[in-house]
């Protein structure tokens, strides 16, 4: 019962990365770190410490920080690369396509303040195109963990998976739900409640605002089914297939344009092999502003009662 799912406590999910980094970092000579003039933003205070000389400071020099990141996976380097979610791909796009994607470097693009919970930077900041950009490119992996604890696991994680990753995460306190020292399993799902009437996907802080609906429809009488989908790209077709063949509907939730992100990842697999009712919750071919997270979430309808109201309209949908 989603009711048993309850908040250890509330961290920021960049923290989370912070420790991972250090965690990893102790366990694994290889791992180093760069930043782009952010590394009290990234939490990075802990590594730089330890491990003064596995430190890189770019400088704003993004392009440049993917270029040198790049460079240091021929000498069996595990490069880190760090800044917020907007820079770490829009502004370094061709470097991370040419030098990294397309070479198939070992380089883990680990990027913060990703959507609107950036909050009063504005529009300019929060990126909401980045999921998109990134699956995108080829042989490219794209996770996005749901809280403190996930995101150092999942920080934990990549530094033992070959290839290039795309790793997103975010700026505010957040809902802390899921295991401490979990086993993270990439292009896994994660199955939170079993349901037999609507399944509702989510990644990210979309996730808990996910639990908190699925708590309100089962209030209702509704069987919900949620799953925290870290894992963009692979996509767990298989948990995917097996849920919507159950409920027959889904709504999908995201801090990201509903356009090309993870709910079009789900939509492509419906399409192919269960054709069923989709609702998106995402951002809807639009910019950011300024303002706190929960305002931005509250205007863009990224909130709990939107979640609710998308579950009953694609019931209702099936029927």
């Amino acid at each position: 019962m989603l009711k048993e799912i309850q908040p250890l406590n509330e961290k920021e999910t960049r923290a989370g990365f912070g420790e991972g980094i250090y965690e990893v970092a102790k366990k694994n000579p290889n791992v180093v770190a760069l930043t782009a003039d952010l590394a009290g933003s990234l939490k990075l205070n802990q590594f730089i410490k330890e491990f003064p000389n596995r430190f890189f400071q770019c400088g704003i020099a993004e392009a440049n920080m993917m270029g040198i990141a790049a460079g240091l996976t021929i000498g069996g380097k595990i490069p880190y690369t760090t800044t917020f979610a907007n820079f770490s791909t829009g502004r370094v796009y061709d470097q991370i396509r040419q030098s990294i994607a397309y070479s198939g470097k070992n380089v883990k693009i680990c990027a913060s303040h990703a959507g609107v919970t950036l909050g009063e930077d504005g529009a300019t900041h929060q990126i909401l195109e980045d999921i998109g950009m990134m699956k995108m490119l080829p042989g490219m992996t794209v996770i996005v963990p749901c809280d403190f604890n996930q995101t150092k696991a999942a920080t934990i994680a990549v530094a033992e998976y070959a290839g290039p990753v795309y790793l997103r995460f975010g700026r505010p306190k957040w809902p802390n739900f899921t295991q401490e020292n979990q086993d993270f399993q990439i292009g896994k799902a994660q199955v939170l409640s079993v349901g037999s009437d609507v399944s509702i996907i989510a990644c990210g802080h979309l996730v808990w605002k996910a639990i908190e609906a699925g708590k309100i429809l089962e209030e209702k009488g509704f069987s919900v089914e949620v799953i925290n989908m870290h894992t963009i790209k692979p996509l767990d077709t298989e948990a995917v297939i097996k849920s919507i063949s159950k409920t027959k509907c889904v709504v999908t939730a995201e801090e990201h344009n509903i356009i090309g992100g993870l709910g079009d990842a789900i939509a492509q697999v419906a399409v192919r092999h269960f054709p069923v009712p989709i609702e998106y919750v995402g951002t809807n071919d639009t910019f950011g502003e300024s303002g706190t997270p929960i305002e931005l979430l509250k205007k863009y309808g990224l909130d709990t009662p939107n979640i609710v109201q998308a579950a009953e309209k694609v019931m209702a949908r099936k029927k």
